[in-house]
């Protein structure tokens, strides 16, 4: 298959799970997972329509997302690896979603830096739904007066939660914590699912998927 007939299979499946869910068709954005691809195997992607990216590098962004973007303007890209708070400056001026503030540290770089160059992105919390001591994430236990830090303290806007569930285990229970979590904080958005589990996603609630390999392929 091509990386066009791949996207357009995605998005059919995302449309199906959508329907079986009694969700209305398009309520789910999907993010294109490009981290490791270059610039050449993005342009067809973007030229079969796909608008929103995903990317874990601030570094490997810079080197083909500014060129990308002047090509076509309506792109939306995502941060969605850590993020570091010596990088918080590069991660506003290009990501227009962030989806991995985890710690108050990054929330009070992310402020200073929204303050400084007058541009906000959208920004979500990485809940460790699992509780993996070697992923990143704030402890679901944590998440409500963390994004109530986040707003009353540093002024930021948070209008979503994210989260990438263990491996080996059942993703449903993961992603309807993040559900709860989500209703709990009063936010809309939930970044959840990826290419093994994002029609389950799609039914426990996402209003967008993380999809890099069922793309773009193997890396």
């Amino acid at each position: 298959m091509s990386v066009e007939e791949r996207l357009r299979d995605v998005k059919a499946r995302i449309g199906k799970a959508e329907r079986l869910s009694k969700r209305p068709v398009g309520s789910v954005t999907l993010v294109a997972v490009s981290k490791t691809f270059d610039a050449e195997d993005i342009r067809p992607v973007i030229a079969a329509g796909q608008r929103a990216f995903g990317e874990n590098r601030v570094q490997e962004s810079q080197g083909k997302w500014p060129e990308l973007k002047v090509e076509t303007p309506d792109l939306e890209l995502h941060l969605i690896g850590p993020l570091q708070s010596n990088k918080a400056a590069d991660a506003v001026a290009l990501f227009d979603v962030i989806e991995t503030v985890d710690r108050e540290k990054i929330a009070r770089a992310l402020a200073d830096e929204i303050s400084k160059q007058g541009k906000a992105p959208k920004l979500y919390v990485q809940v460790n739904t699992g509780l993996e001591p070697q992923k990143a994430g704030i402890e679901p236990k944590q998440t409500v007066a963390f994004v109530d830090l986040c707003r009353n303290e540093l002024g930021l806007s948070i209008e979503g939660l994210m989260c990438i569930p263990p491996a080996e285990e059942n993703p449903g229970p993961h992603f309807a914590l993040l559900a709860k979590l989500a209703k709990e904080c009063g936010v809309e958005k939930l970044s959840m699912g990826m290419s093994g589990d994002f029609e389950t996603a799609v039914e426990f609630g996402a209003t967008s998927v993380r999809v890099g390999s069922a793309i773009f392929g193997s890396r």
